[in-house]
C-alpha cells in the first residue's frame, strides 16, 4: 500500500470538518467526493446529517486547489438536490464563497458553480442568491462578471418573474451598461432583453433607458424589435415541485381542461410601479417655496409653484406621506380665476393620483365634487385636463365605484348639460376599464342613473346615458339588465342592441389571443434537473433566436395544415434537420488529425510545417501539395486535409510564401474534389479573408473564394462573409473583401444571392464606414448590382447621404442595366446550394411580405364613417409602401384592394384622389401579380374619369400609367373598352381616355389586342362631342396602323350606322398611304408621336412635361374650380412659400448691377420659372406662370391674403418675385398690370412694419423696369407708378434711388423722360440733402430743355426750377453748359419762381441754405460743446443717444427746422459745421473737404497750415466723434456704410500725425475711445454693408490712436473707462445679454488697450504726466472702496487687476522716486487714500524679489510730514541702500544657479557708481571668491562690449563654496514679475493684494509688512505661510526672531484697532513708530491669518528679508 492510501484511509477515520480542511489536497478532494456520496443517498430532506453538512461547504467550495474546488461544488450540488428550503440558512455565506472564487475559475468549475446557484432558487433562497451576485456584478474581473449575468439570466427564464424578483436586477444593470468590457456589456443586453419577455417592453424602457448612453439605447432598439410574445416558467421551485401530481394525473388534466391551463401559464402582468422605489416628495416641496406661491397675487407665480409641485409628481411612485393641506390648497386654485393656475392645479393632482395610488384615496373623495363641478367649463385645454386626473383617480384606484356613486348622481342633476355629459362619459371609462366582479355589484345603483339621463333634453347627455349602459351591457351581459330596461322604447331598445352589438366581436379575440400567445411559447429547458448553461449575450439578433411570437406559430400552423395532403412528396424535399449542423465544424485536436491523416501525408512532411524555420516550413508546403496534387481520389480526405492545413502551417503563419502555397493547396483541393463541404469553408474563411487584405496574398486568396463559390455557391460565401468583415478589426478586411464582393457578382450573377441582405450589408456597414476606401468599394459593389438589377435598386437607398447618392449615381452611369443580356461568366457545381429568392421579382430585388401589416384595424379604417380616419388609413397604406421599399408581394392584399375598390366611390372627392394616387402605388410596387390581386378594381379607376372635375380626370390618368408600367396594356384593353361604352363616362372622360390611349399605342408595332378597341372608336367618332371625335380619330389611326386593313376589314360587322361610313372614309384614305404606313412601321416613337400630335391637333404642355398635353389646356370653367393640386390632395395645407431651401445671397450674386433696364432674356425667365416651381407652393405657381391673366391675377390675389402673416417668407423670395413682377410690367395686359401695382404698395408697406429694406441687387432687378415703364401709355397706370416710384424712394433711399431715375432721363420714351424729371424735381424738394453728392447730374435735367417736345422742356424746367428755390444762384454751378437760349429759358423761370416764392411768403431762393450756414456759426464756435444733430428729413430715422461730454443741441434751439440741404461746403469752417449739423450723407462732403485740407498740412508739417490745422484739431475730432454714432445708426437702417469709412477715414488722417493726435483734449478723446470701443463691440456692425471691414477700420483707428495720442491722457482715459458704464451710453439695448456681460465685454476691451500702453511703458515713461495718471488711479481705488476690492480680489476681477498692474509696473520703473509723483493725490487725508498702501506693498514686494529700478534718491518711504501722533522717521541714507544691494548681489554670487545674474547686477552697480570699492567689501571673503568675482567682472564686462545679455552668455564654472558673508547663507528670492503685459493673460502680477495696509519704517531697519493675498493666487506672491513655515525657513532665522516678528505683528494689529476698530470695514492701517529690536513684522499662522484683515506673506519674500535683517544684525556689512 502506498503512502497516499495510507494516508487516506487513515484520514477517513477523522470528522468530515478534519477532512474537508485537511492540508492535504488528496484527503479533501476524497472528502468531497464521499461527502457527495453521502448526500446521493439521502432520501430524507429531513435527514440530520443534512443540518450537520450545511456549515461544511462554506470553506470547501473556497479550495485554493482547482480539481478539490470542483469536486467540492459536486458534493454541494447533491447536498442541494437531497435538501429542502430549511437549508437556506447556509445560503448566503455559501453564495458569497462561489462568487469570490468560483465564477473566475475553470469553465466547468463555473458551470457546475451555476448549477448550485439555481438549486439555491429551487429551495427558494432568492434574497442570498440576489445578494450575491451583486457583489459579483462589482468584480473587477470581467471573466467573473459574465457568468453572474448569464446566472440571473438563466434563472430569470427558467423560475420567472414571480421567483426572481425583477425590481433587483433592474437596479444592477445600469452600471453593468457602461462596463468597459463589451462581452458584459453584450450579456447585460441579453439580461435586458429577457427581462422585456416577462414584465414588458415599457416598464424596462422608461426605468432603464435614461440611465443609458444613447448607442447603447440605439442597439437595445433596435434587439427589441425581435422581442416578441410573452414567457412563462419552465422551471419551478422544490415546494411546487412536491405538490406536482403524477405523470398521468397531469397528462389527464391537460387533456380534459385546455383552456384552464392555457390561462394559468398566462403569467400576471408586472406592474411598473411595484418596479421602482417611492421617492419622498414632500421635503422638496417644503424648499420649494410651494407655500408662499401659491398665495402670491401674480398669476404667474401662483402657476409657477403649482407646477413645481406638478413636476415633482410626476415621478412614478411617490412615497406616502401627508398630502392633506396640498390639496386643500389646490381645491382652492382648481376655481383659480385664471384658467392656466387652473389646469396646472388639476394637473398636479393628476400627478399625485398617479404616484400614491391607493394611498391618495381620501384626498380623492374629498375633490372629486370640485372636479365634476368644474366640468362645465368649456376650455379644450381645462375639459382635458380634468378628464385625464378623473381617469386617473379611478385607474390608480383612488376611487371604487360604491365611494363615487353620490357624486355621480349630484353631478348628473347639475343645472350644466357640459357637467352632466362629461360625467358619464368618465363613467362610462370607468366601466370600461373595471373588472367583470366590480361592476356587478354596482351596476343596479349605477342602472337608473343612466335610464333617468336617457330623457334628458340635451343630446350629448342621451348619448353619453347610451354609451354607459351599453359599457356596463358589455361587462355584465344583457340578463341583470332586462328588468330595467323593459321601460325602454323600441327606437331606443334597437339603438342600445346595435351600440351592444358593435362592441361585442372585439372583445373576444383580444382574450383568445393572449390565451394563445401564452400558450405558443415553447419549452426549451428541460426539466428533469439537467443543467443546460445559457448564456444571456445569447439573446442578441444574430445569437440566438429569440422565441417566437404567436403570429409565428400561428403561420406555422397554417402552412402545416396546408401541406398534409402532399406530406409525403414534402417529405423527400425537407432536408435534414442536421444538416445545418453540419455546416459548423466541430473542434478536432491536432493528435487526432494526424492520426486519421494517416499515410495520405508524409510523416517527415507534417514534422517539418512544425518547423520554428520558415525555410523549412516552405520545402514541407511545399512537399504538401505535390501530395495533394499527386492524390487521385480526395473527396474522402478533403475534411480532414483542409482540418490540418487550418492547424500546420496554420492562418497565423507569418511567412509569406508558405502562405502563398497554403492558399493555392486549399484553391486545388476546392476546386478538384467532387463535393466540397461546407463546414471546410467555414474552417478556412476568416483565414481566407484576412489574406485578402494583405496585399502580398491577396491575388491568391480571391481567387481562392472565387473557388469556394463555384463549390458550395456565393450565397453560402456572402451570408458567411457580412460578420466576418463586419467585426474585424482590420477596416482592411471589409475593403478589399467588398472588392472581392464585386468581382463574384460580375462571375456568378445575382441568381445565387439574397439581395436584401446584400444591400442591407451594404448600407449598414460599408458606406457607413469612416474609411474612404471602404464606402468606394461598397460604391462600385452596388454598381456592380445595378448592371443586374437596375434601377430599382435606388429605392433601397433613397436614405442614404445626398453625397453618397451623386457618387452612387456616377457609378450607375458606369454600369448601365443590361437585363437579360447580363449573363454570369462561371456557374455553381452544387446545383442543390442555389438560393435564388422567392421573393423577389425578375430583376432579383427582394419584395415584402406587407399581409401582417394588413391589420383588422387599418381595414376598419378605411370603411370608417370619419373622413379623417379614411384618410389616415389610405396614408397609412402609402407608408407601408414607403417601408417596404415600394416593392411589396401580393400575398395577403386581396382585402386591402376591396377596401380601397369602396373609397373609389366616396362623398369625399379628395379621398378619392388620394385612393387613386394609393392604388398606382401599389401598383408599382407589386408589379405584374397586380392583375391577378386587384379583384377588377380597374373598372372603378376608369369610372373616375366620368368626374367633371380636371384634376380627378388626371389623378385617375396618373393611375392608369402606373398601372400600365406594373401590368401589360392588352389586360387593361378589356376593361378600358367597356368603360368607352360607359354612358356615365361623359364627354370629358372619354376626350381623356382616348388620348392615353393615342399615347399608349403610339409605340406600339404588334399589338392585335388593339382591335378590340376598334368599336368603342367609331361609336365615339360620332359624339356630338368635337373633343371627343377628334380624339377617337387619332386613336382609330394607331389601330389602323398597328393591326393592319385587313384586320380591321374583318372586325367592322359589329358596327353600323354613321360609324360604319365615317371608318369607311377614314379607311379609303388610309389605303391612298398604306405603303407609306407599312414602311413607317419601323420608324421611331418620336416620329409617331409628332404625327399623331399633328392629326390630333392638340397643344404641347408648356414645360414638356410626361403628362397628356390636354390634360395643361385651361378650360374655361378652369377659374371656378377649387383651388387643389393634381399630385396632393393636402395641397391647402401646406405652407403658400417653401424657403426651407432657398438661399438668396447666391441668386443674388448672379444679378448684374446695372441702372439701365434691360429685358429678361430667354434662358433668365426659364430660370424664373424654375425658381417659381421650386419656392411657390403648386396651385400658386400654376397660376402665376399661366398664360392667361385671369390666372395670373388669382396668383396675385392668393399673395395679397397672405401678404400680411408671410412676410418674412416673401422677403427671403422677394427677388423672384420682383422678377415676375417685371414680366408682368413688360407685357401689356392692363388687368393683370393694375393688380401688381395694387399689391407693390402693400408689399412696401410690409417691408416698412418689418424694418426691412430692399437689398441692392433688388433695387437693380426691379427699379430699372419701374422707372422705364413709368411713361405708360395709360394715365392711371402712370398716376399709380408714381406714387409707387415715391414711395421706394421713402422705403429705400433717395440717394440710391436717384441714379436709376437718371437714367430714365435718358430714355426713348418721352413720357418716361417727363416722369422722371418730375421725379428728380420731388427729389430735390423732399430729399435735397440726401442727394446733396449727386447734383452735379442735373445737367441732365438741364440738357432737356432743347428737346423739342414741349413737355419735356416743360418738366425739366419745373425741376429746375425747384433746384433754384433750395439752392438758389448756386443751381447754375450743376446745370452744365447751356446756349444762351436754354439760359434765357432758365433765367426767366427762375424768375417766375422767385416771384411765386415772395406771393407764397417762402422767403428768398436759397435763403434756407445760407440761414442754417449763419446759424451755425453764431450757435458757438465749440463744437465740442454744443455739438447736436438737427432734424433731419423724414425719410432717415432720428437716433436719441446721448453723446455723452458733449451736450445735445435740441432742435428747438436752433431757427431752422428744415434739413440742410447745402449742396458742399467750400472750406474748413463749413465742412466742420456740416459734418456737425448735417446728415451722415451730407457730411460726407465737408469730409472730403477736411481730408484734403489734413493732406496739405501733412505735406508742409513745418508750414502755417499745421499750425493752423493743429489749432482746430480737437474741435475735428469732436465733430468726428459725436458723427461716428450717427453715420453707423444711418448705416444700420439700410443705407450705405458710405458715411461711416468716410468718419474712420478721417480720424485715421487725423491721428496718423502725432502733432494732431497730441493737440486732442482729454475729454474729446474720453468721448472718441468710448464711442469706438462700444461699435466695436455691437453685434450689428457685421451685418452691415462692408462690416468686416469696418470692423478692420475700427480695429486699426484704436491702436493708431493708443500709438500717437497723449499716453497720459489715453492712461486716464482707459481707466476712468474701467469703470461701469452708463447703459444709455449703448448704441441698442440689449437683446440676448444681461448689462452686466456687456460691461464685462467692454471692460475687457479697455483692459487690452491698457495692456498696450502698459507694455511700453518703460520705454515711455518719461513721455507721460506720471502725476495725472496716479491721480487716475487714486480716484479710481477711492470710488471702490475697500470692501469693493476685497469682493472683487476673491471673484478675479479684470478692471481692477489691470490697474494694479499700471501701479506695479509705475512702481517697478522709478521705484521710491513714484512717491514724488502723488502732486494730485491728497495724501493726508484720514484715513489715508488707498494708492499709498498699494505704493508700499508693491516697493516693499518689489525690493523682496530685487527688482527695483535704481531712480535716485532711494529710500524715502514716508508720505507726510504730519501723520497723527508720531513724527516721521528720517530717511535712510544712500550708502545704506547700496549696502543692502551689495548684500543681496554678493548672495546671488555665492548661489550657484544666480550667479551669472549677480555678477551681472554687481557689474551694473560698478558702472553706476564707480567710485565705491567694490573689493574693499570683500574682507571676510576667501582668496578664491575675491578672484572669481575678478575674473566674473571682467567677463561681464567683455559681454557688454559684445551686446550680449546675461542670460545669453552661461557661466562655465560655478563660483566657489567659500563664501562667508553671513553665517548661514541664504538662498536669493525669486519672484514673478509682470515684465511683460501678456503675463495679465496667464493670471500672474504681483499685484493681486486685497487688502494693502501702509506702514512705517525705521532708520535703521526695513519695515515690511505683509500683505493679504488674494483668494485667488495670481500674483507673484502665489504660497500663503502656514503653521509649518518654521520648518522650512532657512537656518539664519531663529524661532525667536519669528517670535518677535509675529509680536511686531500684533502691535501693527493693535495699532489697526486703534484706528478702525472694525478691520474688516476699514482695512487701511498706519502704523508708525521706531522698530528698536526686531524690526521686521511676521504674519501669523494660517490659522490666524483673517484677524485684523492682515494675511500671510509669500514665504520666498519673506525668507529674503529676514535674511537681509540677519545680516544688519550681524553687522557683515559694517565696512561698507
Amino acid at each position: 500500500m502506498s503512502e497516499d492510501e495510507k494516508l487516506l484511509k487513515e484520514a477517513k477515520k477523522l470528522p468530515w470538518e478534519d477532512r474537508l480542511t485537511h492540508k492535504n489536497w488528496k484527503v479533501r478532494n476524497d472528502a468531497n467526493l464521499d461527502l457527495a456520496a453521502v448526500c446521493d443517498s439521502i432520501s430524507d430532506p429531513k435527514d440530520g446529517r443534512l443540518r450537520e453538512f450545511g456549515p461544511f461547504f462554506r470553506k470547501s467550495v473556497a479550495d485554493s486547489n482547482a480539481p478539490v474546488q470542483e469536486k467540492a461544488l459536486d458534493a454541494l450540488i447533491a447536498y442541494l438536490k437531497a435538501a429542502d428550503a430549511d437549508v437556506g440558512r447556509y445560503a448566503k455565506e455559501v453564495c458569497d464563497a462561489i462568487v469570490a472564487k468560483c465564477l473566475t475559475g475553470r469553465p466547468k468549475t463555473v458551470e457546475k458553480a451555476q448549477m448550485a446557484f439555481m438549486l439555491w432558487l429551487e429551495l427558494e433562497a432568492v434574497e442570498a442568491f440576489l445578494d450575491a451576485m451583486e457583489k459579483a456584478i462589482k468584480n473587477k474581473v470581467a471573466k467573473a462578471v459574465v457568468p453572474a449575468i448569464d446566472v440571473m439570466f438563466q434563472a430569470l427564464s427558467e423560475f420567472g418573474s414571480k421567483i426572481v424578483p425583477p425590481k433587483r436586477i433592474l437596479k444592477m444593470l445600469p452600471e453593468l451598461f457602461d462596463h468597459q468590457d463589451q462581452n458584459v456589456r453584450a450579456s447585460s443586453k441579453g439580461l435586458t432583453l429577457e427581462l422585456c419577455r416577462w414584465i414588458g417592453k415599457d416598464p424596462v424602457k422608461s426605468i432603464l433607458f435614461e440611465k443609458m448612453r444613447d448607442t447603447m439605447k440605439k442597439e437595445l432598439e433596435a434587439e427589441l424589435a425581435n422581442v416578441t410574445g410573452s414567457a412563462k416558467p419552465t422551471r419551478k421551485i422544490r415546494s411546487e415541485q412536491d405538490k406536482e401530481p403524477e405523470p398521468e394525473a397531469v397528462s389527464q388534466a391537460v387533456g380534459s381542461s385546455p383552456a384552464e391551463e392555457s390561462a394559468a401559464d398566462i403569467p400576471q402582468d408586472i406592474d411598473e410601479y411595484e418596479l421602482v422605489d417611492p421617492v419622498d416628495i414632500i421635503t422638496p416641496l417644503e424648499k420649494s417655496g410651494f407655500w408662499e406661491g401659491v398665495k402670491a397675487a401674480k398669476w404667474s407665480e401662483r402657476k409657477d409653484a403649482v407646477a413645481e409641485l406638478t413636476k415633482l409628481a410626476s415621478t412614478k411612485r411617490i412615497a406616502p406621506g401627508d398630502f392633506t393641506e396640498a390639496c386643500r390648497t389646490l381645491k382652492k386654485l382648481i376655481t383659480d380665476v385664471n384658467i392656466a393656475v387652473a389646469v396646472e392645479a388639476i394637473q398636479a393632482l393628476g400627478n399625485l393620483a398617479r404616484g400614491l395610488r391607493t394611498h391618495f384615496s381620501g384626498n380623492s373623495r374629498f375633490l372629486l365634487p370640485v372636479l365634476l363641478e368644474k366640468l362645465k367649463e368649456k376650455k379644450p385645454t381645462m375639459t382635458e385636463a380634468l378628464m385625464q386626473t378623473l381617469q386617473a383617480m379611478h385607474t390608480s384606484g383612488c376611487l371604487s365605484f360604491t365611494d363615487i356613486v353620490e357624486d355621480v348622481k349630484t353631478a348628473v342633476k347639475n343645472k350644466v348639460p357640459l357637467v352632466r355629459s362629461q360625467t358619464l362619459n368618465w363613467v362610462t371609462f370607468c366601466i370600461e376599464t373595471s373588472n367583470k366582479a366590480a361592476i356587478l355589484k354596482v351596476h343596479k345603483e349605477y342602472v337608473p342613473i343612466c335610464m333617468e339621463c336617457l330623457n334628458d333634453g340635451t343630446p350629448e347627455v342621451r348619448d353619453a346615458a347610451f354609451s354607459a349602459l351599453a359599457a356596463i351591457a358589455k361587462m355584465v351581459g344583457m340578463r341583470p339588465l332586462e328588468k330595467s330596461l323593459e321601460k325602454l322604447d323600441d327606437v331606443r331598445k334597437k339603438k342600445l342592441s346595435e351600440m351592444i352589438g358593435t362592441g361585442d366581436p372585439s372583445s373576444v379575440p383580444s382574450s383568445v389571443a393572449v390565451q394563445s400567445s401564452g400558450r405558443s411559447m415553447p419549452s426549451t429547458e428541460a426539466s428533469d434537473g439537467s443543467f443546460a448553461r445559457r448564456s444571456a449575450a445569447s439573446m442578441l439578433s444574430g445569437k440566438k433566436p429569440i422565441n417566437t411570437a404567436p403570429a409565428a406559430t400561428k403561420k406555422a400552423a397554417s402552412g402545416k395544415s396546408g401541406t398534409n395532403k402532399k406530406s409525403d412528396v414534402g417529405q423527400s424535399k425537407v432536408p435534414k434537420p442536421t444538416e445545418q449542423e453540419d455546416i459548423e465544424p466541430s473542434e478536432m485536436s491536432l493528435e487526432e488529425i494526424e492520426s486519421r491523416v494517416g499515410s495520405l501525408i508524409q510523416a517527415d512532411t507534417i514534422t517539418q510545417l512544425k518547423s520554428a524555420v520558415w525555410k523549412e516550413r516552405l520545402e514541407a508546403i511545399t512537399s504538401f501539395k505535390e501530395q495533394v496534387e499527386a492524390l487521385t481520389s480526395l473527396d474522402p480526405s478533403v475534411e480532414i486535409l483542409i482540418r490540418l492545413l487550418c492547424v500546420l502551417p496554420g492562418w497565423n503563419e507569418k511567412n509569406v510564401q508558405v502562405q502563398q502555397q497554403l492558399i493555392d493547396i486549399i484553391t486545388h483541393i476546392a476546386s478538384t474534389a467532387s463535393k466540397f463541404p461546407k463546414k471546410c469553408v467555414v474552417l478556412c474563411l476568416l483565414g481566407i479573408t484576412e489574406r485578402v487584405a494583405d496585399i502580398k496574398t491577396r491575388g491568391q486568396a480571391m481567387k481562392c473564394l472565387t473557388t469556394f463559390c463555384e463549390a458550395v455557391g456565393p450565397g453560402f460565401i456572402f451570408e458567411r462573409l457580412y460578420k466576418i468583415m463586419k467585426e474585424h478589426k482590420n477596416p482592411k478586411v471589409l475593403s478589399e473583401g467588398l472588392l472581392w464582393m464585386v468581382s463574384a457578382v460580375d462571375d456568378f450573377g445575382i441568381s445565387y444571392l439574397k439581395l436584401k441582405d446584400l444591400i442591407e450589408f451594404c448600407k449598414d456597414t460599408g458606406l457607413q464606414s469612416s474609411a474612404a476606401a471602404t464606402r468606394n468599394s461598397t460604391i462600385k459593389l452596388i454598381g456592380s448590382l445595378h448592371k443586374f438589377v437596375g434601377p430599382d435598386i435606388k429605392s433601397f437607398l433613397s436614405d442614404v447621404k445626398p453625397a453618397l447618392l451623386s457618387a452612387l449615381d456616377a457609378e450607375y452611369e458606369k454600369n448601365p442595366f443590361e437585363g437579360a443580356s447580363a449573363v454570369p461568366k462561371k456557374t455553381v457545381k452544387v446545383t442543390d446550394s442555389t438560393s435564388t429568392l422567392s421573393a423577389g421579382g425578375a430583376d432579383g430585388l427582394p419584395r415584402e411580405d406587407i399581409s401582417e401589416k394588413i391589420t383588422p384595424t387599418l381595414l376598419k379604417g378605411l370603411e370608417s364613417s370619419d373622413w379623417k380616419i379614411r384618410l389616415e388609413s389610405i396614408e397609412s397604406v402609402n407608408k407601408i409602401l414607403e417601408e417596404a421599399n415600394k416593392r411589396i408581394q401580393p400575398i395577403g392584399t386581396g382585402e386591402l384592394f376591396g377596401a380601397l375598390r369602396n373609397r373609389l366611390h366616396d362623398s369625399n372627392k379628395n379621398l378619392i384622389m388620394a385612393t387613386l394616387s394609393t392604388i398606382g402605388a401599389l401598383a408599382s410596387a407589386m408589379g405584374q401579380p397586380v392583375e391577378k390581386s386587384s379583384k377588377g378594381i380597374l373598372s372603378d379607376i376608369l369610372k373616375c374619369l366620368g368626374d367633371n372635375k380636371k384634376n380627378m380626370r388626371e389623378c385617375t390618368l396618373s393611375t392608369l400609367d402606373s398601372w400600365l408600367a406594373a401590368a401589360h396594356l392588352d389586360k387593361m384593353v378589356p376593361y378600358v373598352t367597356a368603360a368607352l361604352t360607359d354612358a356615365k363616362l361623359g364627354a370629358e372622360g372619354r376626350k381623356d381616355l382616348f388620348d392615353w390611349l393615342s399615347k399608349q399605342l403610339v409605340g406600339l408595332i404588334d399589338f392585335p389586342d388593339a382591335v378590340q378597341l376598334l368599336k368603342p372608336s367609331a361609336s365615339a367618332m360620332t359624339d356630338k362631342s368635337a373633343d371627343v371625335r377628334k380624339a377617337a380619330e387619332t386613336c382609330f389611326s394607331e389601330i389602323l396602323r398597328i393591326c393592319g386593313q385587313e384586320t380591321v376589314t374583318k372586325n367592322l360587322r359589329d358596327i353600323q350606322g354613321s360609324a360604319l361610313a365615317i371608318i369607311v372614309e377614314r379607311m379609303k384614305s388610309y389605303g391612298g398611304f398604306q405603303e407609306s404606313f407599312e414602311s413607317g412601321r419601323s420608324a421611331s416613337a418620336s416620329i409617331a408621336t409628332k404625327s399623331s400630335t399633328k392629326t390630333g391637333k392638340t397643344n404641347g404642355s408648356r414645360h414638356g412635361s410626361k403628362a397628356v398635353p390636354s390634360r395643361t389646356v385651361p378650360t374655361k370653367g378652369s377659374r371656378q374650380e377649387p383651388i387643389m393640386s393634381i399630385q396632393d390632395i393636402n395641397i391647402q395645407s401646406q405652407a403658400l412659400l417653401n424657403v426651407k431651401d432657398s438661399n438668396k445671397d447666391d441668386r443674388e450674386r448672379l444679378v448684374v448691377r446695372r441702372f439701365k433696364f434691360e429685358e429678361l432674356r430667354l434662358e433668365q425667365i426659364q430660370d424664373l420659372e424654375n425658381d417659381v416651381m421650386r419656392y411657390f407652393r403648386e396651385d400658386l405657381h400654376r397660376r402665376l406662370l399661366s398664360t392667361d391673366f385671369k390666372k395670373q391675377v388669382d396668383g396675385i390675389e392668393m399673395l395679397q391674403k397672405a401678404l400680411p402673416s408671410m412676410g418674412r417668407e416673401l422677403i427671403e423670395v422677394l427677388d423672384i418675385l420682383l422678377k415676375w413682377f417685371v414680366l408682368r410690367i413688360c407685357e401689356s395686359n392692363t388687368s393683370c398690370l393694375l393688380k401688381v401695382l395694387e399689391f407693390l404698395p402693400e408689399l412696401l408697406d410690409m417691408f416698412r412694419n418689418e424694418s426691412y429694406v430692399m437689398t441692392e441687387a433688388e433695387a437693380a432687378i426691379f427699379i430699372p423696369c419701374l422707372v422705364e415703364k413709368s411713361g405708360h401709355n395709360i394715365e392711371k397706370v402712370r398716376e399709380k407708378m408714381r406714387e409707387l416710384m415715391k414711395q421706394i424712394v421713402h422705403t429705400y433711399s433717395a440717394a440710391k434711388t436717384f441714379p436709376y431715375i437718371l437714367e430714365g432721363l435718358r430714355s426713348r420714351n418721352n413720357r418716361t423722360r417727363i416722369e422722371c424729371a418730375d421725379l428728380v424735381g420731388f427729389l430735390l424738394d423732399n430729399h435735397g440733402a440726401e442727394i446733396s453728392g449727386q447734383l452735379k447730374s442735373l445737367q441732365i435735367v438741364a440738357s432737356l430743355t432743347s428737346e423739342r417736345d414741349g413737355d419735356t422742356r416743360k418738366a425739366a424746367l419745373n425741376t429746375l426750377a425747384t433746384g433754384f428755390k433750395i439752392l438758389g444762384d448756386d443751381i447754375w454751378r450743376y446745370v452744365g453748359k447751356l446756349t444762351e437760349a436754354q439760359r434765357s429759358m432758365l433765367d426767366d423761370r427762375f424768375k417766375w419762381k422767385a416771384r411765386e416764392m415772395e406771393k407764397r411768403k417762402e422767403g428768398r431762393p436759397g435763403e434756407a441754405r445760407a440761414a442754417l450756414r449763419r446759424s451755425v456759426r453764431d450757435s458757438g464756435s465749440d463744437p465740442a460743446e454744443q455739438s447736436g444733430e438737427v432734424s433731419r428729413s423724414i425719410t432717415v430715422p432720428i437716433f436719441n443717444r446721448e453723446n455723452y461730454g458733449h451736450p445735445e443741441v435740441h432742435t428747438d434751439r436752433l431757427p431752422m427746422t428744415q434739413t440742410y440741404s447745402g449742396v458742399g461746403p467750400t472750406d474748413w469752417n463749413e465742412s466742420l459745421d456740416i459734418i456737425t449739423y448735417g446728415s451722415p450723407e451730407q457730411s460726407v462732403e465737408g469730409m472730403k473737404v477736411i481730408c484734403h485740407e489734413l493732406a496739405q498740412a501733412t505735406a508742409d508739417p513745418d508750414g502755417s497750415a499745421m499750425d493752423d490745422v493743429v489749432k482746430d484739431a480737437d474741435r475735428l475730432v469732436s465733430c468726428l466723434a459725436n458723427k461716428v454714432a450717427k453715420t453707423f445708426d444711418f448705416s444700420l437702417t439700410g443705407a450705405s456704410s458710405r458715411s461711416c469709412k468716410y468718419v474712420l477715414n478721417t480720424l485715421m488722417q487725423t491721428f496718423q500725425n502725432k502733432r494732431l493726435a497730441h493737440a486732442v483734449k482729454q475729454s474729446t478723446l474720453d468721448s472718441l475711445i468710448t464711442e469706438l470701443l462700444l461699435w466695436l463691440l455691437d453685434e450689428r456692425v457685421p451685418q452691415m454693408d462692408d462690416g468686416s471691414q469696418l470692423l478692420r477700420a475700427l480695429n486699426v483707428l484704436m491702436l493708431k490712436i493708443l500709438d500717437n495720442a497723449d499716453r497720459t491722457s489715453s492712461f486716464a482715459v482707459l481707466i476712468n473707462l474701467l469703470r461701469p458704464l452708463d447703459p444709455s451710453r449703448w448704441p441698442a439695448p440689449a437683446i440676448n445679454e444681461s448689462l452686466v456681460i456687456r460691461n464685462q465685454k467692454f471692460s475687457d476691451l479697455v483692459v487690452k488697450c491698457l495692456i498696450k500702453l502698459t507694455k511700453v511703458l518703460q520705454n515711455t515713461i518719461h513721455d507721460v504726466d506720471l502725476d495725472r495718471i496716479l491721480q487716475s488711479i487714486h480716484i479710481y481705488l477711492q470710488e471702490l472702496g475697500m470692501d469693493e476690492i476685497r469682493k472683487r480680489a476673491g471673484a478675479d476681477d479684470k478692471p481692477l487687476r489691470m490697474v494694479k498692474t499700471v501701479l506695479h509696473e509705475l512702481v517697478k520703473l522709478r521705484g521710491t522716486a513714484i512717491k514724488g509723483h502723488l502732486s494730485m493725490v491728497p495724501i493726508d487725508m484720514q484715513p489715508q487714500p488707498i494708492i499709498l498702501a498699494y505704493i508700499d506693498l508693491n516697493l516693499q514686494t518689489l525690493a523682496a524679489a530685487r527688482m527695483l529700478t535704481p531712480s535716485g534718491p532711494a529710500g524715502q518711504t514716508h508720505w507726510s510730514d504730519s501723520t497723527a501722533n508720531n513724527p516721521a522717521p528720517t530717511a535712510q541714507s544712500a550708502d545704506a541702500q547700496l549696502k543692502q544691494e551689495l548684500a543681496a548681489i554678493f548672495k546671488k554670487i555665492g548661489d550657484k544657479q544666480t550667479c551669472s545674474i549677480g555678477l551681472y547686477e554687481l557689474y551694473r552697480i560698478t558702472q553706476l557708481y564707480p567710485q565705491v570699492d567694490i573689493f574693499s567689501q570683500l574682507q571676510n571673503a576667501s582668496d578664491a571668491f575675491r578672484t572669481y568675482i575678478r575674473d566674473g567682472l571682467a567677463q561681464m564686462e567683455k559681454n557688454a562690449a559684445a551686446g550680449r545679455t546675461p542670460s545669453s552668455v552661461p557661466l562655465s564654472t560655478p563660483p566657489p563654496a567659500a563664501l562667508n558673508l553671513s553665517p548661514n547663507p541664504l538662498s536669493p528670492v525669486n519672484a514673478n514679475t509682470l515684465n511683460d503685459s501678456r503675463n495679465l493673460n496667464a493670471r500672474a502680477e504681483p499685484t493681486n493684494f486685497s487688502l494693502p495696509p501702509s506702514y512705517a519704517e525705521h532708520d535703521q531697519g526695513f519695515n515690511v509688512i505683509s500683505p493679504r493675498v488674494s483668494s485667488y493666487s495670481q500674483s507673484a506672491l502665489q504660497h500663503n505661510l502656514d503653521d509649518s513655515r518654521n520648518e522650512r525657513l532657512p537656518s539664519g532665522v531663529s524661532n525667536g526672531t519669528l517670535d518677535a516678528i509675529r509680536e511686531r505683528m500684533k502691535s501693527i494689529q493693535l495699532g489697526s484697532s486703534a484706528v478702525n476698530p472694525d478691520p474688516r470695514n476699514r482695512p487701511l492701517i498706519q502704523v508708525n513708530g521706531n522698530v528698536n529690536n526686531h524690526p521686521v513684522p511676521e504674519v501669523h499662522g494660517a490659522g490666524n491669518r483673517v484677524q485684523g484683515g492682515i494675511l500671510p506673506m509669500d514665504e520666498k519674500a519673506l525668507s529674503g528679508l529676514q535674511a537681509r535683517m540677519e545680516r544688519l544684525k550681524s553687522g557683515s556689512f559694517d565696512s561698507l
